[in-house]
């Protein structure tokens, strides 16, 4: 039989006197309270009934595990032991990381019978410990999320980083902006006077929780005096965006293979080699960055190559796009896990990380483009196009942009 555990050790029994005797409310020592409020007047929490119990949370402080919470909470090592192994497959111990919020639900009176203890992994989803029964039950569930649609527009004075902030919005707009817009705009070169408008949804929980951004539902970029726009439409199941025309925004190749970068050195028929000290073509482009720094391929396509020159491009991998294109990335610290020769790989998707291996003088990707074999500038290449919208699904495609430009004239601020 499992034997329900209160929130105070049994040795504690004559401080437990002295401690209700001043207070009834004040927080464990042992657990640090998260900043989120007790919820003992919800009459639901994590999907169970308390409106006749007492929710305390907790974060997870540095040096804290599972076995020391659970004994913080008065549980033996038996105990421990089965609540550890019922909840590893759900909850694994390695997993639980600092500042995580974790809690327990327990009766009102002065035992402070632990009911249930729930752990949760991540803003929405979380596990439930049921105590309430001779029968441990352990189960997954998660919040309810809702979304929130949002309007903000702005003129860029200094970044587009900040332009959104200004306006109360979460930054990370401003990434999800960069991948739409990742062939048509280089966001290292917006302008002060460039603008944006455009329409997202947020997920949040109970309208107080933000949890991400889960969708752009329409933008208009204005960079260097011309209107880009991006509409969202589903073909042959798959959501992307396309302009105005209903061409897609989503090239063959992306602009870049890194996300944040320098350009260290450009291709070059005779560029002087820092290693070797003489002139020699570099038929690519160096992108200085961190090491570690995730590196993504430009595009979909075939591992055709993965390897090591010493006396060169040190970690290597090249990949086959079509028929036409292959790309090739030099000098990786490390490949990313799953990256064998024959892998088939999706744009975008991360292959490896930059590194100073092979003939190198610092951390960089030496990144290059070959067309039918022959090396082209990757700076100054013209990529082709994804497909546009099919010509028998254009009237939908029509009848969404036209409203998206009506939700979006509507929302716009008067005067």
């Amino acid at each position: 039989m499992f034997k329900r555990k209160n929130i105070f050790r049994p040795a504690w029994s004559l401080l437990l006197i002295i401690y209700l005797a001043s207070s009834c409310t004040q927080p464990r020592e042992k657990h640090a309270e998260a900043d989120a409020p007790e919820e003992t007047v919800r009459l639901h929490a994590y999907g169970i009934s308390v409106d006749s119990l007492n929710v305390h949370r907790y974060s997870i402080q540095k040096g804290d595990n599972l076995a020391s919470i659970l004994a913080g909470f008065g549980f033996n090592g038996t105990d421990t032991e089965r609540i550890t192994t019922a909840l590893s497959p759900l909850y694994p111990p390695s997993k639980l990381q600092i500042g995580n919020v974790y809690a327990t639900i327990a009766t009102p009176d002065s035992t402070a019978e632990i009911r249930y203890l729930v752990f949760e992994s991540s803003k929405t989803d979380f596990v439930v410990v049921d105590l309430s029964s001779d029968t441990l039950k352990v189960y997954p569930d998660k919040k309810q999320v809702t979304l929130q649609r949002r309007y903000i527009e702005n003129t860029i004075t200094s970044s587009l980083w900040n332009a959104i902030i200004e306006e109360g919005a979460s930054p990370l707009l401003a990434m999800k902006l960069s991948e739409i817009y990742a062939w048509q705009i280089d966001f290292f070169d917006v302008k002060e006077g460039d603008s944006f408008r455009l329409i997202y949804d947020e997920a949040w929980i109970d309208d107080t929780t933000f949890v991400d951004i889960v969708s752009i539902e329409g933008a208009i970029f204005t960079h260097r005096g011309q209107e880009f726009m991006a509409v969202p439409f589903t073909q042959d199941s798959t959501r992307e965006y396309f302009d105005a025309e209903g061409n897609s925004l989503r090239k063959a190749f992306l602009k870049a293979p890194l996300d944040f970068y320098r350009i260290s050195s450009k291709f070059s028929n005779a560029r002087f080699h820092p290693v070797l000290k003489r002139y020699r073509p570099h038929h690519g482009v160096d992108y200085a960055a961190p090491t570690g720094t995730p590196v993504k391929t430009v595009g979909d396509g075939i591992v055709i190559e993965k390897g090591y020159q010493r006396n060169g491009g040190g970690n290597y991998l090249k990949i086959r796009h079509n028929h036409t294109y292959t790309t090739t990335y030099m000098h990786l610290s490390r490949f990313a896990k799953g990256i064998q020769k024959g892998s088939s790989v999706k744009q975008g998707e991360v292959i490896g990380y930059v590194g100073s291996t092979g003939l190198s003088t610092g951390p960089h990707l030496d990144y290059r483009v070959y067309q039918n074999n022959r090396p082209v500038n990757p700076l100054t290449m013209e990529a082709p196009p994804s497909h546009p919208v099919k010509p028998e699904l254009r009237d939908s495609f029509m009848v969404v942009r036209d409203n998206l430009l009506l939700q979006m004239d509507s929302l716009q601020p008067k005067g």
